[in-house]
């Protein structure tokens, strides 16, 4: 599902919203999201998961191409460990 999707099926459940406040409400909390992510707080919403940050130390890698050895950059990179209610319902337990 992309997010213009996930937008109309919210205000197709939600007949008495205008889908540009749905899109407001939408792109609103994944700019929050993304907000406290990249200030390196952790999000958790309950039963669906918790995105955080994690820190990639720098290290040796090879260009797949030639086998050439690169120096690849410590880098920070978003992390995201599913919840229990969702793991649950991906393996058809709830």
């Amino acid at each position: 599902m992309i997010r213009s999707e996930l937008i109309q099926k919210i205000a197709d459940e939600n007949p008495h919203l205008y889908q540009r406040d749905v899109e407001r409400i939408v792109n609103t909390i994944f700019e929050e999201i993304i907000d406290a992510i990249s200030a390196g707080n952790r999000v958790e919403l309950r039963g669906f998961g918790a995105f955080s940050v994690k820190k990639r130390d720098a290290r040796t890698g090879r260009n797949p191409r030639t086998g050439e050895s690169v120096s690849v950059e410590e880098k920070h990179v978003p992390f995201f460990k599913t919840g229990k209610l969702l793991r649950d319902r991906l393996n058809g337990n709830a």
